[in-house]
């Protein structure tokens, strides 16, 4: 650690936690709060009478003194826009109305993610109860790829498809759409992807991330936007006076369960209008409407009420093992669905998928990682992992990545190489993922605009792109070069906050109570991690998929429960077992209610740990 960041650590009041310089992953730990967060925390808890930990919760999360009714009680009326803030909404709003007066035929194209599937699942909800049957295309993640493309619009068209409404994709498709337009149809994208400064030629494009849309709401994933769409749409239809003579008005408010579940999955951040959508949507969830969401509840086993953790852990993995493994259009079929026999049918078909994408995956990540850490030992300071082999299914190379940049906290790129039958030509159909501070949906737009990729896009943290085999050299030494300074800087900077130390008697239900008053947590607004300082590691074994299930002791006897996921074979899996038997650690997590089969508990998620033994 080089003399200014000592300094700066030292003005800022952050010095590491227990003197933990290097952890089990690789982190320094600190303390969330430095000096002037400890008073605004102090502030917070006196001026709104809370508790003085809730107020280091919130303090730590950048919560303003005069934000704190609003960030404990998100609500939509309190945060949500007006719609016509965002570019073009107005311009769409009045097509899809004229589409529902006339009953055109409209059809919706969207991607086949989560966000892909409640955002096109809510736009087919919003058209069905007014009357028209919108044809939902979800392309094959295998042999189309992300986006419109030519042949597919095509056929929509030759279907009868006047209107094509592209949902958590198009921003980019500008061939697709010119084809659309000279077929004769008209094109609304309701995007949230990164976008150049020249957009599609159709109708109008609604992404508040386009660079002249200024609503300040380019947090928000693509269901997100669809949602406000819709809210513009039903205000058109009022003003049309369409429900006057008899047609209702669709509950959108209904439809929050989607929002919630896209919001959490596409790893947006919980902030804004976000934390409103979860936590109203969480509600809604719980009430078990909709019909498929319920069938997914029961395939899964979920028998309590929905959480960010069962959205993003549960849920949302077998809506996505459709499309990464199975038929794409699984995900959108199932939260659309009116029967419940049906619904049960994909239900189960996505839970079983899921189980077969897990152990794709496993067999995968091994070569992976073991590639992978080669690379690092020959070259600590490289900027993104590639990696890529013909073997390797498309459907899993992002968890790959996933994994790859957790494990080694730098970008990762993982690519599906495939040949052509008839060209013999090889290219690379990749996922990649990044850390904070490094923006990898910039690189691999800017890695288009150099011709050195068939296509690509994304966000920040995550991006997709194509690439011929003959110039993925070229795409490496562009992209090492591209993030060499702010990967550098992010590595320099990574750190594990830490937000206090507990023992396991204060690990209690009401502990958790109080904490759950500062969620949803998600991106943007982390768990509360909490340190264990010297408790014993007991009955550590493998369990799973290559978990590390433990019980962590303290010098009192007191106990609690403790998982560390897709630990085993890894440095934080092995120090656990090493210790296992007695050798005080520190140990670092989050801590969640678990009910699960009936259980009343709490279980602390082990996020590190760190030999006290070996820190400064």
């Amino acid at each position: 650690m080089d003399a200014a960041r000592k300094l700066a650590e030292r003005e800022s009041g952050k010095q590491p936690f227990l003197g933990v310089t290097k952890s089990a992953r690789g982190f320094e730990w600190r303390e969330r709060l430095g000096g002037h967060g400890r008073a605004i925390a102090s502030a917070i808890s006196q001026r709104h009478a809370l508790p003085e930990l809730l107020g280091r919760v919130l303090a730590g999360r950048n919560v303003g003194i005069d934000n704190v009714e609003v960030f404990l009680e998100p609500s939509l009326k309190a945060l949500m826009p007006d719609p016509s803030e965002l570019r073009d909404t107005d311009r769409a709003a009045a097509r899809l109305a004229d589409a529902i007066g006339s009953g055109e035929k409209v059809a919706v194209f969207g991607d086949y993610d989560v966000d892909g599937a409640c955002s096109s699942a809510l736009m087919a909800r919003f058209l069905q109860h007014h009357g028209l049957q919108p044809h939902v295309y979800i392309p094959d993640r295998l042999f189309e790829g992300y986006g419109p493309n030519a042949k597919a619009i095509e056929q929509l068209i030759k279907d009868g498809a006047s209107l094509i409404v592209t949902v958590d994709c198009g921003t980019t498709s500008y061939e697709p759409l010119a084809h659309a337009k000279r077929l004769g149809a008209e094109v609304i994208v309701i995007d949230h992807h990164q976008a150049d400064e020249i957009l599609p030629d159709v109708h109008s494009v609604i992404n508040p991330n386009r660079q002249d849309d200024v609503s300040g709401q380019g947090h928000l994933c693509a269901a997100g936007v669809v949602f406000l769409t819709l809210v513009a749409v039903a205000r058109e239809l009022r003003r049309r006076g369409h429900y006057v003579d008899g047609h209702t008005e669709h509950s959108l408010m209904g439809d929050l369960d989607l929002v919630a579940l896209a919001t959490v999955c596409d790893v947006v951040p919980l902030e804004g209008l976000n934390r409103a959508y979860v936590t109203k949507g969480l509600q809604v969830m719980r009430q078990r409407h909709n019909i498929g969401l319920r069938a997914l509840f029961d395939a899964a086993g979920l028998d309590q009420a929905p959480s960010p953790y069962h959205l993003g852990f549960i849920l949302g993995p077998r809506i996505n093992a459709g499309g990464r493994i199975g038929d794409s259009g699984l995900g959108a079929r199932l939260l659309s669905q009116a029967n419940p026999l049906e619904a049960q049918k994909i239900a189960e078909t996505l839970d079983r998928l899921n189980r077969e994408r897990k152990a794709i995956e496993t067999e995968t990540l091994e070569q992976a990682m073991a590639e992978a850490a080669l690379r690092v030992d020959a070259e600590p300071d490289l900027p993104i992992i590639v990696l890529g082999a013909e073997d390797w299914h498309k459907g899993i190379v992002g968890l790959v990545a996933s994994r790859l940049t957790d494990r080694f906290q730098r970008p990762s790129c993982v690519l599906s190489l495939t040949k052509d039958g008839a060209t013999g030509a090889v290219s690379g159909t990749g996922s990649l993922r990044s850390v904070a501070g490094v923006d990898i949906g910039g690189a691999v737009r800017a890695a288009v605009a150099q011709g050195l990729l068939v296509k690509g896009g994304g966000h920040a943290m995550a991006a997709g792109l194509t690439v011929e085999q003959e110039k993925l050299e070229d795409l490496k030494a562009f992209l090492a070069a591209e993030l060499s300074v702010s990967t550098r800087d992010a590595r320099a900077a990574a750190a594990l906050e830490v937000d206090g130390a507990l023992t396991p008697s204060a690990a209690n239900q009401e502990l958790i109570t109080l904490l759950d008053r500062a969620g949803p947590y998600g991106q943007g607004n982390p768990q509360p991690q909490f340190v264990f300082p010297a408790h014993r590691v007991r009955f550590a074994k493998v369990v799973g998929d290559a978990h590390i299930r433990a019980t962590i002791e303290a010098s009192d006897g007191s106990r609690v429960d403790a998982i560390a996921f897709r630990a085993a074979g890894q440095p934080l899996g092995d120090l656990l077992l090493e210790a296992n038997g007695g050798m005080p650690l520190h140990i670092c997590g989050t801590l969640r209610r678990d009910t699960w089969g009936g259980r009343n508990r709490i279980e602390l998620t082990i996020q590190d740990a760190a030999d006290p033994r070996k820190q400064s």
